[in-house]
C-alpha cells in the first residue's frame, strides 16, 4: 500500500554551523498525514517516507515539530546538491509513505 503526497515549500537552514536542512510540510497536509500514517508511527513519533526532489529520490523519516505542530522532511547534503537547491528555494517535494508493518 503506499500514499502518495505532493506539495511546494521552502528548504530551511537548522541556525547552527553544521545544521540540518529541512522542509516543513503544509498545515493541511499534516493533518492528513496524522491520520494515515498514525498506525505506523516510529520512534518519537517519526514516519518513513521516500521523498523526491528534482528527480532525486531518497529514504527519511519525517519527523513531528512541536514548536510548528507539523512534519519536517530532513533533505541531506547529497540530495541538495544533486538538486542543485539551497537554503531559501521554494522546491516540489513527493513523499510517499513506507508502510510496514
Amino acid at each position: 500500500m503506499t500514499t502518495s503526497y505532493t506539495f511546494r515549500a521552502e528548504l530551511w537552514h537548522y541556525p547552527e554551523e553544521a545544521g540540518w536542512h529541512f522542509i516543513t510540510l503544509p498545515p493541511e497536509l499534516t493533518e492528513e498525514l496524522k491520520d494515515q500514517a498514525a498506525p505506523f508511527r516510529k520512534s518519537f513519533g517519526s514516519v518513513k517516507v521516500s521523498a523526491c526532489i528534482a528527480a532525486q529520490r531518497w529514504q527519511t523519516s519525517l519527523f513531528p515539530d512541536s514548536r510548528t505542530n507539523s512534519y519536517l522532511l530532513p533533505v541531506k547534503k547529497a540530495i541538495r546538491t544533486a538538486a542543485d537547491i539551497r537554503a531559501g528555494d521554494e522546491v516540489d517535494v513527493e513523499i510517499d509513505l513506507i508502510f510496514e508493518g
